[in-house]
């Protein structure tokens, strides 16, 4: 026991900085949604930006032949899937990759969807349950994504997601990623019971200042970083953005004043 209980702190320690907090980078789009802007050579984009990360996430084949091994970044795996935006249902996802590959890949985390309130509730409530405990006689963490699927409407809702958010740990998440409202969003990280929450951009905001506000307003909260794709990748500055954060996230910088230092010239 541990010896598991060291084993997942050390993984931890590599997907959170030394303040607690991470600036994490969502690539594993693709998966559901094909090779869009930003992600269309996925190889020069890990090579541009990962030293502006606490850690990555992506799913096993981009890991294994777009990703330079460099020992300075954690590694979310992404271990669900097999829905694509061309087909009916792009909640109906299931586990793609087993515990077994992840260790072999070096994951220091592995990462499922849940899909709330979906036709698909139960199948991928029980495949985040059934992988925590598996995972566990690893002290391999687990992220678990509160995601929403094509009901756009339910990622303001605090309600909505505290419930998403509580469900995950109950099945033994040790990392949930959610989304940010505006409304009661303390009432959110209060519902994961101190385990930590990250932020999911979703699509791409209409300015910087957006990104960053809502990356402030989420930490001061309680939110423990950012897991973000396309605010970042898709912008034209992205290494800019990624300093801005690491800013607001780690040091607590106000979202005005990273933008002023990091677009404002």
């Amino acid at each position: 026991m541990v010896s598991e209980l060291f084993g997942k702190a050390n993984r931890l320690s590599r997907i959170f900085n030394r303040s607690g907090k991470t600036i994490m980078l969502a690539l594993d789009h693709g998966m559901a949604l094909g090779p869009m802007q930003g992600l269309e050579r996925p190889a020069e984009m890990l090579d541009k930006l990962t030293s502006f990360t606490d850690s990555i996430m992506l799913n096993k084949g981009i890991l294994r032949n777009c990703y330079t091994p460099n020992g300075h970044v954690g590694i979310v795996l992404r271990v669900s899937g097999a829905a694509t935006i061309a087909g009916e249902d792009l909640t109906n996802e299931s586990i793609t990759t087993t515990v077994i590959e992840a260790l072999r890949l070096s994951a220091d985390a592995v990462a499922t969807s849940i899909y709330v309130g979906t036709p698909n509730e139960h199948s991928t409530i029980r495949d985040l349950a059934q992988l925590c405990d598996e995972c566990e006689t690893y002290g391999l963490p687990v992220l678990a994504v509160t995601a929403i699927g094509k009901d756009r409407e339910r990622k303001t809702d605090p309600r909505y997601l505290s419930l998403a958010v509580r469900v995950a740990v109950e099945m033994g998440a040790d990392i949930v990623k959610t989304y940010y409202c505006d409304e009661k969003f303390e009432k959110v990280v209060e519902a994961a019971a101190g385990i930590p929450i990250v932020i999911a951009g979703g699509p791409k905001m209409d300015s910087v200042l957006d990104v960053l506000k809502i990356a402030e307003n989420a930490t001061r909260a309680g939110a423990r970083g950012v897991d973000m794709g396309r605010n970042v990748w898709q912008h034209e500055r992205p290494v800019e953005m990624l300093l801005a954060l690491k800013d607001i996230v780690n040091d607590g910088v106000s979202a005005e004043e990273a933008y002023s230092k990091h677009f404002g010239r």
